[in-house]
């Protein structure tokens, strides 16, 4: 597999772990380094994150992949990934948002592992 199909293979495992409240993936696909920034512009740390999902604070539903847009420059890559995201978070209603989320990554150990992502809507 060639980077650039690992890292869309990455994008859609995240996506998978986020709905299945998966705790081990999330932790395997997120560098510890990895910052979310929100829409809102609110950080969360990868730990801040992952707990957000488990506790119920941000619950994923379905992501319908539309796009997915990759830059590798050897050890760090760019994705834009545009999908449609079903999700409940910080106490709305259930909504399905056409969501960006760009990626920075990370290639350590031979494998790629996501370091910041910024959402918008599309």
């Amino acid at each position: 597999m060639t980077d650039k199909e690992q890292i869309i293979q990455l994008y859609k495992e995240m996506y998978t772990a986020m709905v299945n409240k998966d705790r081990a993936e999330l932790e395997r696909v997120h560098d510890d380094s990895f910052m979310l920034v929100h829409m809102t512009g609110m950080r969360q740390s990868k730990q801040d994150y992952i707990n957000s999902i488990m506790d119920g604070t941000l619950n994923y539903y379905s992501a319908e992949h539309e796009d997915m847009q990759v830059e590798v420059k050897g050890d760090t890559a760019v994705l834009v990934g545009r999908s449609r995201v079903t999700a409940a978070v910080f106490g709305g209603g259930k909504h399905t948002w056409r969501l960006q989320l760009r990626f920075q990554l990370v290639k350590k150990n031979g494998g790629w592992r996501f370091a910041l992502a910024s959402a918008s809507t599309y």
